[in-house]
């Protein structure tokens, strides 16, 4: 008796992009209609956006990682890995699971979703003593970091140690950085009252970024009240310069200057996931070069979209590609799946649209700047659209009420300034969270997918 096979639908990636695809593909498709297949190292999906709320003890980390398994409707199954190569002409994909097996998943119908990493430069020490922002562990781990930089002065009675581990350099002028650098300044502000040895005139925040202008993209008015907002703060804003090199206890400038400090923060932009450089195709600054439609030139049933790929931006034209935001990723997701569905069906397929609704930046407190749809907001309206635009985008209402009950405590109670145990006696840096040396390169692929050995890369 013949046995007849549903098309295999594999979805790379559980960020905004992935997870919004296979959510429309479940309620779209039949049951019957295809299997749905999932790869993703966590089965929840991190609301990047409020990282530095996580990392300043705004939110528990449990507020923004939304389980992918809490409802027992949804029938994707779920592998526990991550994808490392891509052989498109078998259509296969190559997963290192959680146990470091490597598996081949083959697939009919591939949605390349994997995301982006922290991109980083050659610069000395950088990688070996440099912070990252881009995961939840990451987060967590700096929250307990920073409170440890405050336990340590105040328990040492060395006046350069304790000037050292007071102060804390950021590099990066975009959202991330900015947000990073206002929150974590708010907590060490709230925390030093607690520490009656130490001198709060000690605690210096530095952030810095090579571009002349802090965040950019929010216009020359909104990026200066940014910037002024710190500055009344005490944080020590440096435009025009990056780090030349990075050590244990120091960083130096390229201005020259060096800053004694045990915590560099670096959050100077992201590149997309090295697994797109294993498929041996085209691409864009490392991002998959894809048409409107996000398929794949030349290859049938390949999708890709988010941070990973070159979508073109039709509502800019100029042959613009969309930017890795979380709004783009969100509503590329759900139209992948709908051009998947076409596909499946033998229907035509339909190109991405979608004009940018504006900008949100949280600065903590009663701090923000908001560019909605164009209106430049500073404030208590800026900061009530930025909250309102965050709370309204957590897909579960779990997830919601966790992260509104969180904003009330803090806003009633204050910040507190318990560590967790992640500051272990084993540091951690960036390059111990990301994993960026794990990707296979295409003669790897193809040689894991006919079965021959490969040496570990």
């Amino acid at each position: 008796m013949d046995t007849v096979t549903r098309p295999r639908i594999l979805v790379v990636g559980a960020g905004f992009a992935g997870v919004e695809c296979v959510r429309r593909l479940e309620r779209k498709l039949a049951p019957d209609e295809a299997d749905v297949t999932l790869v993703t190292p966590f089965s929840y999906q991190l609301y990047l956006p409020l990282l530095p709320q996580v990392a300043s003890g705004v939110l528990t980390p449990q507020s923004i990682a939304l389980s992918l398994r809490r409802s027992r409707k949804y029938r994707t199954r779920i592998i526990p890995g991550g994808a490392i190569g891509v052989d498109l002409k078998a259509k296969v994909c190559v997963v290192r699971t959680i146990t470091d097996k490597i598996v081949n998943e083959p697939y009919d119908y591939i949605v390349l979703a994997p995301g982006s990493v922290t991109r980083t430069f050659d610069i000395p020490g950088l990688t070996e003593h440099a912070f990252g922002m881009k995961t939840l562990a990451e987060a967590a781990y700096i929250r307990d970091h920073v409170i440890a930089q405050l336990d340590l002065a105040d328990a040492s009675d060395d006046p350069a140690e304790r000037a050292a581990r007071l102060q804390f350099v950021v590099v990066g002028g975009g959202y991330a950085g900015t947000e990073t650098a206002a929150c974590l300044q708010r907590l060490t502000h709230a925390a030093v009252q607690r520490y009656p040895r130490l001198d709060p005139g000690l605690i210096k925040w530095h952030l810095i970024d090579i571009a002349p202008k802090l965040m950019p993209e929010l216009g020359e008015k909104l990026g200066r009240s940014a910037q002024e907002i710190l500055k009344r703060r005490g944080v020590d804003v440096s435009l025009g310069v990056s780090i030349d090199k990075a050590g244990a206890e120091e960083v130096t400038f390229t201005d020259g200057r060096v800053v004694p400090t045990h915590t560099l923060i670096w959050t100077a932009g992201v590149v997309a996931s090295p697994l797109m450089a294993t498929l041996g195709a085209e691409t864009v600054r490392g991002r998959l070069a894809v048409t409107a439609e996000m398929c794949l030139p030349g290859h049938d049933g390949v999708f890709s979209l988010g941070d990973s790929a070159a979508v073109p931006d039709l509502a800019k034209g100029d042959g613009a590609v969309c930017p890795p935001t979380a709004q783009h990723a969100m509503r590329q997701g759900r139209h992948v799946a709908e051009n998947v569905i076409a596909t499946l069906r033998g229907q035509a397929m339909q190109p991405y649209v979608h004009k940018d609704l504006g900008l949100v930046v949280d600065l903590g407190g009663k701090d923000a700047v908001s560019k909605p749809l164009g209106i430049e907001l500073r404030g208590l309206a800026a900061q009530a659209v930025a909250r309102g635009y965050h709370w309204s985008a957590l897909r579960t209402n779990v997830a919601k009420a966790r992260v509104m009950t969180n904003w009330l405590l803090n806003a009633a109670a204050g910040d507190d300034f318990v560590r967790t145990g992640f500051q272990a006696r084993k540091p951690a840096r960036l390059k111990d969270f990301e994993y960026t040396d794990s990707y296979l390169t295409p003669e790897q692929v193809r040689s894991c997918v006919e079965g021959k050995a490969i040496e570990s890369p």
